[in-house]
Parts: C-alpha cells; structure tokens; sequence
C-alpha cells in the first residue's frame, strides 16, 4: 500500500478528530445497534464525525469512517475499534478505492482494469486484515454511489457487469480476513441503480445517500422538501431487494426551521419504511460541487443552519 501523503494523523483525522467518533443516537439506547439488524423502533443514528461535534453524545451507536486504500497508514484503525467498543458502537467503514491526493488518481479505466486484475488486491486485503481482528461489529462500505453520473468518483458510472465483478472481488476478498463483517451495498439512490446490484449473497443491507438542501428545495419546487420525502425515491428503488436499509449519508443545510424539521423527522419510525434501519448523518464540508451552481454546501452541525 502506498504511501506517498499519508500519516498517522491523517487516517486520525478521517476517521475523527481526536478519535471521536460521535454521533446522534438512537431514542435513549446505548446498546450496540449493527446497522444491519431491522427494527420496528424509530431508526438508530450515527454519524461520520472528523470534528468530534457529537463525542459526548451518550446515546450514539454507530461510527462512520471514510478511508482511501491508497496513500493511507492504517495504523489508527484499531483506535477506532477500542473507540467503539468502549461506548457500545458499532463501525460503519466506507472504503474509497483510491486515494485522496488529486494529484496521483488515475483514470476510471486504470482503475477498472487494475482491480479487476488483481493490481489491488493487496491494498483491500490490508484493511481487512485488520477489520478482522476488530471486536466491534464491523459493516464494511465499499464503492459508493456507483450510478452517479456527474463524475466525482472515479469507480462510479462504469458498466454494471465491471462494478458488479469489482465489487464482488472485493467482498470475496474481505470475507476471507473478517468473515464476522457485514457489507453494504451502497448506491446514491439515482434511477438505473438496479444495474448494479450484486446478489443477495454479497449483499448483507443497503445504503442511501440523502441530502436536503432548501434553497434548491425552493428554486425547484418553490417549497420545502421533508426528510421522507427525499428518501422515497431512492427507499422505493431498493426496497424490492428486501434488505435492510440505511440511509449511510444524511446532511441538511438551511434556515433553523428547516434544520430542525429535518433533525426530528430523521428521527422518526415511518410505516412506509419498514425497512429503515439507521441513519447516519455527514458532519462534514462538501468536497464536490453541487450541479445548479449550488457550491458546496456545508453539512456540519456547527454550520448547517443559515441566517
């Protein structure tokens, strides 16, 4: 695994500063909640918290790490794992299969050809060799948003049957070091996803993107739109796989009433979601632009709410 920007402190501050690894909780609860396991309860949160805005939050019972598997020192991973264990947390661990260091990606097809023949095989099998030794319930979070179109990520858009083989070359491989991990499938949400679908035997729940923005809220549909409301499209899309499901990324950016009407409807149980699990909110900047001119916006709690 290379090595070329990376330090102890970097993976530290990608998994959370300070190694906190904070979240919103689930309704008073501070049992372990895998984020695979289904629940007529209101969903459990969690969050991805580099600036430990949620670390005394003694209901929290799901972390999220964001890890490159270029140019990264692993070494904090089993920080993590004694982090969590110590607050009854389990791990949501996203694997981004390149690195963070612009100036070294390669393309989308380098990096199709090199996984599918075996270029990385090495750089996954380091990870979850140690995932395997973790104590923590582990969900493993690989490629997301592979039907995006818009060209952030460098996995995403391919052929389905190449992303399907990558994906599941990656699974297989991880299984073998952590068989006790569970994996996520992981799309934005977007129509076509179904392309991508890996099978129910390399599939263990389903993750979501949701995200509310109001001012394109109010510029597409001059209204505000609600949590449920945003969730349904991608929710109506996978629900057919009959997984449990996830919303792995959740962010809200606008005026206090509507930060606050979406912080307590995510909060919620829905009959019409019967399969929502958890909820895991981005406490983090955009890094990618919005298209419709709508910058980036910015999901942390400490600044999420606008004048």
């Amino acid at each position: 695994m290379k090595n070329r920007a990376a330090s102890a402190l970097a993976i530290t501050l990608a998994l959370g500063a300070s190694m906190t690894f904070p979240t919103a909780g689930s309704a008073g609860s501070t049992a372990v909640t895998d984020p695979v396991q289904t629940s007529s309860a209101a969903s459990a949160f969690g969050s991805y918290d580099p600036y430990g805005d949620f670390s005394t939050d003694k209901t929290a019972s799901i972390e999220e790490l964001f890890l490159p598997w270029e140019d990264v020192d692993l070494a904090s991973l089993p920080l993590a794992d004694a982090y969590a264990l110590q607050r009854n947390r389990s791990l949501l661990i996203t694997i981004e299969p390149w690195t963070w260091s612009k100036d070294w990606r390669i393309t989308p097809n380098e990096l199709r050809d090199g996984i599918l023949s075996g270029k990385y095989d090495a750089n996954m099998q380091a990870i979850c060799n140690l995932v395997g030794a973790m104590k923590s319930p582990v969900t493993i979070r690989w490629a997301q948003e592979m039907e995006d179109k818009n060209g952030r990520f460098t996995w995403a858009n391919w052929a389905p049957k190449d992303w399907i083989a990558a994906y599941k070359r990656e699974v297989d491989i991880c299984r073998k070091a952590a068989p006790a991990a569970k994996y996520m499938w992981s799309p934005k949400g977007e129509a076509g996803l179904e392309k991508y679908y890996p099978g129910d035997d390399y599939v263990d729940v389903i993750g979501l993107s949701v995200f509310g923005l109001q001012k394109k809220d109010n510029d597409e549909t001059g209204r505000d739109r609600t949590f449920a409301e945003t969730l349904k499209p991608g929710y109506d899309r996978v629900a057919g796989f009959n997984k449990p499901i996830e919303v792995a990324e959740l962010g809200y950016v606008g005026k206090q009433e509507y930060v606050s009407q979406w912080a307590a409807d995510s909060r919620k149980s829905y009959s019409e979601f019967p399969a929502l699990t958890s909820v895991v909110y981005f406490n983090q900047k955009e890094v990618w632009p919005w298209l419709g001119g709508y910058g980036l916006p910015d999901w942390r709690v400490t600044q999420h709410i606008l004048p």
